[in-house]
């Protein structure tokens, strides 16, 4: 789970700083934010490659070592001379970084009993809404007060600490089931899988369109100070906490497809809510809680209802499933790039909830193939 959080932290920081990077590496906006875009189509192609290379590993070995590398590229981004200099170490960090949260997800399946699959996976992906938590808005504090450097050495720091905890206390023996070319075309054959990642890959473009620019969109429509930025980022991520830990009690009572169903419908709730709020803080405020609820609660029940869908496919399926979370993010900071840059600020609202509302029509439509 803290390897997690290293991880969240590692590719959602850019978004808590993007003004800190525009104007200490001489880029715009959008262009820092490309960090983001860039970084995610790496992470798309690198998950479900780095599931398929490294699927005979020991887990300890493999875990350790992704958090060492982790730790390692943060520490050198804080000396990065320039950006294209930041550029390229942060491929470096996704490529390898990408397979981090889909193997702990199924190292998280091989410890936990049958009975606690669930709500194990999903206290394991809990690291990503601290990540949102914590992580974000520490990353906007300290980058508005010690600049963007002092960000990634931080993280670097942390990495190093989750490192030497894995390495430490994690049971030695564990290895999953191999991938092969067969179970990349067993996934392709399952129309429940599909429909699952088509879901994963909409959510994530909806809320990532507005959450890379949530910084410059609150300042551009309502004056946001630094503070008020920062206040934001930590309701959404402390909203996004006590969201996962419902679901984490829930789940294994109600059913993955409910549990889904409402945060799903929750997410839609708050985007909408941001949309018609436009302009008003306060009213955009308490729209991202309702959305920091679902943030990371519908990420983790995608997870749950993939290896229920197939356990035996659940190391490529979980793997594809952190690709799409990528597609979803570089498609997503791709289209909110291109509003920002046209001042489209109020419609992004609108465009976001579309793309969450189709999302929550193939939810509905999952139930027909299956209540995992």
């Amino acid at each position: 789970m803290l390897g997690n959080v290293v991880t969240g932290t590692s590719v959602l920081a850019p978004a808590g700083m993007l003004g800190e990077l525009s104007s200490g590496l001489d880029v715009t906006i959008r262009g820092a934010a490309l960090l983001i875009t860039f970084g995610a189509i790496v992470l798309c192609i690198g998950s479900p490659l780095m599931a398929w290379l490294t699927s005979r590993m020991e887990r300890r070995t493999l875990l350790a070592a992704t958090v060492a590398v982790l730790a390692a590229t943060n520490a050198a981004s804080a000396f990065a001379p320039d950006y294209a200099s930041l550029l390229v170490i942060r491929l470096i960090m996704l490529a390898i970084g990408a397979l981090y949260t889909p193997q702990a997800a199924g190292t998280a399946g091989l410890i936990a009993p049958l009975e606690k699959r669930g709500s194990t996976i999903a206290y394991v992906f809990l690291g990503w809404s601290l990540a949102a938590a914590i992580g974000v808005p520490l990353v906007t504090f300290m980058a508005s007060r010690y600049g963007w450097r002092a960000v990634y050495g931080g993280i670097g720091g942390i990495g190093f600490v989750s490192f030497i905890l894995l390495a430490w206390r994690l049971p030695v023996g564990l290895f999953g089931a191999p991938v092969d070319l067969k179970t990349w075309a067993d996934v392709g054959r399952n129309p429940m899988i599909g429909l699952l990642l088509l879901i994963t890959t909409l959510e994530m473009s909806g809320q990532m369109l507005l959450y890379t620019f949530m910084g410059p969109l609150l300042s551009k429509l309502t004056q946001a100070s630094p503070n008020a930025i920062g206040l934001v980022f930590a309701i959404f991520g402390v909203l996004s906490f006590i969201g996962i830990v419902i679901a984490t009690r829930i789940v294994d009572v109600w059913g993955a497809y409910r549990t889904s169903f409402l945060f799903t419908v929750l997410m839609l709730t708050g985007i909408a809510g941001w949309a018609f709020g436009a302009g008003i803080y306060v009213l955009m405020a308490c729209s991202v809680a309702v959305w920091g609820l679902a943030f990371a609660a519908t990420n983790s029940m995608q997870q749950v209802r993939l290896v229920g869908a197939a356990p035996e496919l659940a190391s490529a399926s979980v793997a594809l499933n952190t690709s799409v979370i990528y597609v979803g993010q570089a498609i997503g900071s791709a289209i909110g790039g291109a509003l920002f840059a046209r001042d489209l600020f109020y419609e992004a609202g609108y465009v976001s909830a579309a793309f969450i509302a189709l999302a929550l029509m193939l939810v509905i439509l999952t139930s027909r193939f299956s209540r995992a």
